[in-house]
């Protein structure tokens, strides 16, 4: 089973680390609360996304 807790790889953006760096709770809760989780590491990652466009000069 991997650990969530120490990624071999990061992915070179901060905000996409720390967004995944949310999955490594997922261990210690029960399986029904993982949603909660998944939503705030799906928002995360479109703040991301929306930052990357806006520092390109907006959607492609």
């Amino acid at each position: 089973m991997t650990d969530l807790r120490d990624p071999a790889e990061k992915t070179g953006d901060g905000r996409v680390d720390a967004a995944l760096g949310g999955l490594a709770v997922l261990g210690d809760l029960p399986v029904p609360a993982h949603v909660g989780v998944f939503e705030e590491v799906l928002a995360g990652l479109e703040q991301a996304l929306a930052g990357a466009d806006e520092a390109q000069g907006g959607p492609r």
